[in-house]
């Protein structure tokens, strides 16, 4: 079992940046596939963000690419998600997941955070 814990979500202009943190308890992190969801009202959840196990392999859709950058630290049990230049199109619930498949569908991740509101003013 593990448990996953967002933090850092909140209310930024247009323009700003954010660090969203994910803390895992419960055992091997490590070998654990990571990943970053959102989900806007009245929208389907989305996939933001994934990192494989060590690290060394991140993977971006395309509405993010080159604003966000995924992260993880495996000695802290703990999986960052750093987001600049955010626009209100990226006013969602952000979710982090864990899984075994390094893979962009939400329905191949077991486990899930609670949610932590990101809210981008124009």
């Amino acid at each position: 079992q593990v448990q996953l814990v967002e933090s850092g979500g909140g209310l930024v202009q247009a323009g700003g940046s954010l660090r969203l943190s994910c803390a895992a308890s419960g055992r091997s992190f490590a070998n654990y596939v990571m990943g970053w969801f959102r989900q806007a009202p009245g929208k389907e959840r989305e996939f933001v963000a994934r990192i494989h196990r060590s690290g060394d392999i991140t993977g971006y859709a395309d509405s993010v690419q080159g604003r966000f950058t995924i992260s993880r630290d495996n000695a802290k049990n703990t999986v960052y998600l750093q987001m600049s230049t955010l626009q209100p199109e990226d006013t969602a619930v952000y979710y982090c997941a864990s899984g075994t498949i390094y893979s962009i569908l939400p329905a191949l991740y077991t486990y899930w955070g609670q949610g932590t509101q990101v809210t981008v003013s124009s």
